[in-house]
């Protein structure tokens, strides 16, 4: 199935026209990625495995973005990986000598922004709201809502918007509400 999928990359999936996103979205549902159909996948990104990838709404993936899913890689409602970032959803099992492939689930949040070269590692959760420097490398899990760099990216600071400045409930506010 890859090779099939590589040769559809190559002849019609790279080649199509910027403004084609309707076009790429549905050769990349034929192949099992689950996409909105408002979220939008440049065609210099590359996609290793479609049926991993899960897109939201309005969710972008730009030109040169690696997604390597081997495993489900999700990317929330409206959040966007810039060019040149590397979504690298395995490592391997350096104590084993065969070195086997272990795969990982990487999951993305709503509304989180993943800046020009950003790497992120297998396994990872980034909260919803988030935003990542450029050129960091995110090995661990980041919390909800706030600004973070470096290698390896850390939170630098809470993020100054937040879910009412998008018209949405905070979840911890929902829940409080709920039992009181």
């Amino acid at each position: 199935m890859r090779t099939i999928w590589n040769v559809t990359y190559a002849v019609l999936f790279r080649p199509s026209p910027r403004i084609c996103h309707r076009w790429r979205n549905r050769l990349l549902r034929l192949f099992g990625a689950k996409l909105h159909p408002t979220a939008r996948v440049y065609p210099r990104a590359r996609v290793f495995l479609p049926s991993g990838l899960i897109m939201g709404r309005y969710s972008c993936v730009a030109d040169d973005v690696e997604v390597y899913c081997p495993r489900p890689i999700t990317i929330g409602d409206y959040s966007t990986v810039s060019q040149y970032g590397y979504l690298c959803g395995a490592t391997h099992d350096y104590k084993d000598v065969r070195h086997p492939l272990i795969p990982m689930a990487i999951t993305i949040g709503r509304r989180c922004w993943l800046a020009a070269d950003v790497f992120v590692g297998p396994g990872v959760t980034i909260g919803d709201g988030t935003v990542v420097g450029a050129r960091s490398s995110v090995f661990e899990d980041l919390p909800g809502w706030v600004i973070a760099a470096g290698n390896p990216a850390r939170p630098i600071r809470e993020r100054e918007l937040g879910p009412g400045d998008f018209g949405e409930a905070d979840e911890n506010t929902r829940d409080s509400a709920r039992r009181s």
